[in-house]
């Protein structure tokens, strides 16, 4: 029995396995990424991934390893540890915990939403989730402080809970089913206060953008600005499907007498019909935008035009990672 031959230490395991230009290819990244099954591995599992990664990066390869053992260690790697620290992420905060949280948190928000203390609670709870989230995959180039983190954390909880609030007085004299959709609203809102906050230092001195070899340019508040807003509309993108649509179908339920004999199957129900939206949606709105997000030159700050036109007279696109 002949050993298999050993892998070539020339695949480029810093990028995604699937072609990013495409919106099928970054999906299926996606899905691997915001796999829920992630979080059920051991630590000595994850540690073994990380050392078939880290040992292939500075090209030792394990005997007998496999390509597809290889891009499995990548995944379960970058699920775990902060792509630029290195150090193990907060178990919540991790891209695979999104769909479990979300769904219990949504679920909830979807079911508890007929008196002011519950709103209360529940749009508290998503925000501090969301400053979990967002801090555990900042970017590394530029650190988020705690009092940065703060304000964040503190002017997303407060609109989300005044939005929430404000709809909830307007819907009193409308029909039911617009009830239910002013948690949507709420967190919708958040979510613009929430990511441009907690990415504000980008807004003030913007990210690092380069041309299409990855050679840095300079940094662009333009860019930050188009990324920031790619962010917002793909987390708006994720909410939507699993807000909008178990209202509907909670609605047709809650009239048949099957819901009125079993009331306590509601949140059950409503978090059940949540996780389905949003097994399909994390992924597919964080596929919206490549990752490598790219812009015109003409579009990007004058300064920062005319600096990059010195080096390179002939550069028309410049690119930058949006984050997630």
């Amino acid at each position: 029995q002949k050993m298999p031959p050993s892998l070539p230490a020339t695949i480029n395991i810093r990028e995604p396995r699937w072609d990013q230009s495409t919106f099928q290819g970054r999906a299926k990244h996606f899905f691997m990424v915001t796999d829920p099954r992630n979080l059920l591995l051991s630590g000595a599992t994850l540690e073994e991934a990380r050392r078939v990664v880290e040992d292939y990066r500075v090209g030792i390869v394990a005997p007998g390893l496999t390509e597809d053992e290889l891009w499995r260690a990548k995944y379960i790697y970058d699920s775990a540890f902060h792509p630029d620290t290195g150090e193990k992420m907060l178990l919540i905060g991790r891209m695979s915990a999104q769909v479990p949280m979300n769904m219990t948190i949504t679920g909830c928000m979807l079911t508890f939403y007929r008196t002011t203390p519950a709103v209360l609670f529940w749009q508290w709870v998503n925000q501090s989730f969301n400053a979990i989230v967002n801090y555990t995959n900042r970017s590394g180039d530029a650190p988020i402080t705690p009092s940065q983190l703060g304000t964040a954390y503190v002017s997303a909880t407060t609109g989300a809970v005044v939005t929430a609030l404000g709809l909830k007085s307007l819907t009193k004299h409308l029909p039911a089913i617009i009830g239910r959709y002013v948690p949507f609203a709420a967190v919708a809102a958040a979510n613009c206060i929430n990511i441009p906050l907690m990415r504000q230092r980008e807004l003030k001195l913007g990210i690092p953008i380069t041309d299409e070899n990855g050679n840095r340019l300079g940094e662009s508040t333009a860019a930050a600005q188009k990324a920031i807003f790619q962010v917002v509309v793909s987390r708006i993108g994720m909410a939507a499907p699993a807000m909008a649509i178990p209202p509907v179908i909670m609605n047709m339920l809650e009239k048949r007498a099957f819901l009125k004999r079993y009331p306590y199957l509601n949140a059950p129900l409503q978090v059940g019909l949540v996780g389905l939206c949003l097994v399909f949606a994390t992924p597919l709105c964080c596929a919206l935008f490549p990752q490598k997000s790219s812009m015109p030159m003409s579009r990007l700050e004058p300064e920062v035009q005319a600096q990059i036109q010195e080096k390179d007279p002939q550069l028309e696109t410049v690119y930058f990672n949006k984050g997630l």
